[in-house]
């Protein structure tokens, strides 16, 4: 039997650990070792599956005994296995992370009974969508995990976490609706919902209906991966939730939104009708998201304001419509998970050691801890493209991708993409020499913690000891999370042949189109309009 045929077990594996945990309720240890164990598990067969679909190509699954296309589908391919294990591992991470800080606080900021089941639902809901071979299942997909979310953004009940919650749901809701209209417009059109039937029918509607289905998933999916100018929401509301429910959402809730771009420009929506608009929006989107994160004196928000920024080298690549440039953003979106989420959970540490994430109030962490200060550079570093990291790597596909495009739009974006990591290492710069750097007393607001000396903050009965001590198991899932963008940079030569292999069956559609519909199923000739140039 097909290793893929257990795809769907990354769904059923969470949810059935969502269950468990919610009945551990009054079992603390029982409902961690639960919760990280059958989230190992998932983890571990995605990689299997990520074997499968590395050395046999795309593979489909249907559910319950229907066929295609009244069915539902998942379908594993090159980019779904890789999307599965990268979210994994980066979710598996920080549940040890989370579970680490609760031990340490007690529990405060993430209520036992409450965080463990919804966090495995949110995991399930992602991979849902990362595996959906349908639209309606896409979207269901995306109600899981957005459902999970205003859970764990609203945890702790504290009114800066209520407001940012209140804008992330409205404006969640209201892309949904749109997402949701979009699919019954589809399913008028077409009587399908099945994307590789829909890849073929969409073929045969009048160009003027076509457009107005493509541009309504595209401003719908815009939302969700937080696209220039529909990025407005996010700055505001990731930073207020607790260090490991930000990190998560920084890793995976905007790359489904560019998982699901990508899907549907390059199997529903080939060619490039829309490829000039997409071009402009990744270049606003990389341009005014890094001069918002110039402007923050607050790490989270610096933060959330280059997640916004790096969305636009993503769009970029998929915007060519090239082998090269769709490559080079499926590579970097593996990268943007694991280094967006890293640096969020070290900024957590900051806080816990300097009581603050405000730079403002920072100074001298190089020295009081050399651990931390390691464990922001190299991601920073990363972050910011500097040779040899992955980032760097990620980023010289893209402006090659571009360069061998040679329209007018590409060199802008190209350059607008050099640009752009320059102000990035200049954020990350500003972020080191005013929090590592410089002494505590040179703050301009320093913060008590720092001043304290650990003499006097190291008894049993201290006052500040919950926030300058960091607990090992924090620091440790955070160390393995940096190795792990680490290991991108040692294996970017077989991620980039992944990646370059998952580019051109997306581009071809045939391998997607025929596992799900069967070999004899005649492709149409669209299919070659966004093909391999």
């Amino acid at each position: 039997m097909n290793i893929a045929s257990f795809a769907p077990l990354a769904v059923v594996l969470p949810i059935l650990g969502a269950a468990l945990t919610f009945l551990l309720i009054r079992h603390t240890r029982a409902q961690r070792a639960v919760s990280i164990a059958l989230l190992s598990l998932t983890l571990a067969l995605e990689c299997l599956l990520l074997a499968s679909a590395w050395n046999g190509g795309t593979a489909a699954v249907t559910i319950g005994g229907w066929l295609p296309p009244w069915g539902i589908v998942m379908v594993v391919d090159q980019f779904s296995s890789l999307m599965l294990v990268v979210s994994s591992a980066v979710s598996l991470a920080v549940l040890v992370y989370a579970t680490g800080q609760g031990m340490a606080d007690g529990d405060h900021d993430a209520p036992v009974s409450i965080f463990h089941p919804t966090y495995l639902i949110l995991v399930a809901g992602v991979s849902n969508a990362f595996l959906s071979g349908d639209l309606f299942n896409l979207y269901v997909g995306f109600e899981i995990l957005l459902t999970a979310s205003y859970v764990l953004m609203t945890l702790g009940g504290t009114g800066p976490r209520i407001r940012a919650g209140v804008t992330y749901v409205v404006v969640s809701v209201v892309s949904s609706v749109l997402f949701l209209i979009s699919i019954a417009m589809v399913y008028g059109a077409t009587g399908t919902v099945n994307m590789a039937d829909l890849a073929i029918k969409l073929g045969e509607l009048d160009q003027g209906t076509k457009t107005l289905l493509h541009v309504m998933l595209l401003v719908a999916f815009g939302i969700k991966a937080a696209v220039f100018p529909l990025s407005f929401w996010l700055p505001d509301s990731y930073p207020t939730a607790p260090a490991p429910v930000t990190a998560v959402f920084a890793g995976l809730l905007t790359k489904v939104g560019v998982y699901a771009m990508v899907r549907t420009e390059t199997l529903l929506f080939p060619g490039d009708t829309l490829n000039t608009p997409l071009m402009v929006a990744a270049l606003l989107t990389m341009v005014v998201g890094i001069l918002g994160a110039l402007a923050q004196s607050d790490i989270k928000r610096l933060l959330s304001f280059t997640l916004v920024s790096h969305i636009g080298y993503m769009v970029f690549g998929l915007a060519m419509s090239s082998a090269a440039g769709l490559a080079a953003a499926v590579f970097y979106v593996a990268h943007h998970i694991t280094i967006q989420t890293s640096l969020f959970l070290v900024t957590g540490l900051i806080e816990r050691r300097g009581g603050s994430s405000s730079v403002d109030r920072l100074g001298g962490l190089a020295k009081l801890s050399p651990v931390l200060a390691l464990l922001f550079f190299v991601p920073g570093m990363n972050l910011a493209g500097i040779p040899p990291f992955s980032g760097f790597l990620g980023k010289v596909g893209l402006m090659q991708a571009g360069i061998e495009l040679g329209t007018p739009l590409a060199y802008a974006l190209v350059i607008g993409g050099v640009v752009t990591s320059l102000l990035t290492l200049l954020a990350i710069a500003r972020v080191w020499n005013r929090a590592f750097w410089r002494r505590p007393t040179d703050a301009e607001h320093p913060d008590p913690v720092l001043l304290a000396s650990p003499a006097r903050v190291s008894g049993p009965g201290a006052k500040l000891n919950t926030v300058t001590l960091l607990p090992r198991t924090m620091v440790g899932s955070t160390l393995g999370l940096v190795a792990l963008g680490v290991a991108l940079t040692v294996f970017a030569g077989p991620l980039f042949g992944l990646s370059d292999r998952a580019a051109r069956d997306m581009l071809d559609r045939t391998p997607y189109i025929q596992s799900v519909l069967g070999s004899d199923v005649p492709i149409p000739a669209t299919s070659a309009v966004g093909g391999v140039r």
